[in-house]
């Protein structure tokens, strides 16, 4: 080996040995060198990474949202109080905590495939379910179906106790079972031609019932909120037949409207007719009491001047009227009055100028 090649090793074998001294003799320099000791930090990196990866795997803690309640399971046995909103932690394997949501919830019951409010939320809350419509019997044994939309949420502080007893499956158990044997109960005491008349009967029956059924369970799982009847669909033959009918009633009405509408014309034109008799009635009778006052008050007036007529005063008027015929003669002197007093004729006038006699009466 040359010789420089040999300087170069003897060189080199000090700083060879010094670092297996210090490194476990494999060359590499420690990492946690300077970290106060170097075997304890690994040991608390190692603790924390174990920690990490416990907590990410298996998740110890939950968080509960507004509108929901936790329900806490230990080895299988269900704590009685719920856990409210907020952040909760358990312990893997032993514990579990089951999210519970306590907002309000609707069912409907409808064949129709109709679009509602708060159907593209459903993934979110959950709140919508859609159920065919009940189809009920009446009392003659004819096929109704009936649509229905039902509010209704879980009771909070009893959510472990319903979930315990009732399981995931309580909606169906609790509302829909009994939603159906109430509206099967209520309807079937009808005929299909009375439902339509007794809509509002049968929509207040339904809730009522419905809501004694539900608040009846052990610790009142449920709040009920509504109980709505939305629509009665009878069958095809059913249906026209009621049409039929209601357009009979409805002709009915018109004519006895327009009865009644005549009846109310002839009464108005007797009351006319009779105003008429009455007006006329009483211009006669004034007319006739204005006949009769006139002639009470000449007859008064008559009296009293045959009352007043003495011989004096006869005498009296004839010697004026004497005097009337004595201006008249001054006009035509060939003329010859002669009064006749008491008689029927009370004068005779005498033209003896004309050689004819006129005899003239004062009553003509």
């Amino acid at each position: 080996m040359p010789a420089d090649m040999n300087d170069y090793f003897k060189k080199k074998k000090p700083t060879t040995n010094k670092n297996n001294n210090n490194d476990g003799g494999n060359g590499i320099e420690n990492p946690f060198k300077g970290m106060g000791g170097g075997g304890k930090g690994t040991s608390i990196l190692i603790t924390l990474a174990i920690i990490g990866f416990l907590i990410f795997t298996f998740k110890p803690f939950t968080i509960i949202n507004s509108g929901e309640v936790g329900i806490k399971v230990t080895t299988g046995k269900f704590q009685e109080k719920a856990l409210e909103a907020g952040l909760h932690f358990f312990i893997p394997v032993f514990q579990k905590i089951i999210p519970v949501n306590t907002r309000i919830r609707l069912i409907t019951y409808s064949n129709e495939r109709v679009a509602e409010l708060g159907e593209n939320y459903k993934g979110f809350e959950g709140g919508l379910r859609r159920n065919s419509s009940i189809s009920v019997l009446d009392r003659r044994g004819l096929t109704v179906n009936i649509d229905l939309a039902v509010q209704y949420r879980m009771r909070a502080e009893s959510a472990p106790k319903t979930i315990e007893k009732w399981g995931s499956g309580w909606e169906e158990k609790i509302i829909n079972s009994n939603v159906r044997d109430v509206v099967r109960d209520v309807v079937g005491q009808y005929t299909a031609e009375q439902l339509p008349e007794m809509r509002n009967q049968i929509a207040s029956a339904i809730q009522t019932k419905v809501s004694e059924k539900v608040n009846a369970l052990p610790a009142k799982p449920v709040i009920l909120s509504s109980v709505e009847l939305r629509n009665i669909v009878l069958p095809q033959k059913i249906k026209k037949k009621i049409e039929e009918v209601q357009a009979a009633k409805q002709d009915v009405t018109i004519a006895e409207q327009e009865k009644e509408k005549a009846k109310q014309l002839a009464q108005k034109e007797a009351e006319t007719a009779r105003g008429i008799a009455e007006k006329n009635r009483i211009e006669a009778q004034g007319a006739a009491d204005r006949i009769r006052i006139e002639a009470e008050e000449q007859a008064k007036a008559n009296k009293l001047i045959s009352d007043s007529l003495t011989p004096v005063l006869i005498q009296l008027e004839q010697i004026k009227t004497q005097a009337m015929f004595n201006d008249a003669l001054r006009v035509n002197k060939d003329a010859q009055i002669f009064l006749t007093p008491g008689g029927a004729v009370p004068n005779i006038w005498v033209d003896a100028k004309g050689k004819r006699e006129k005899v003239i009466s004062a009553d003509q």
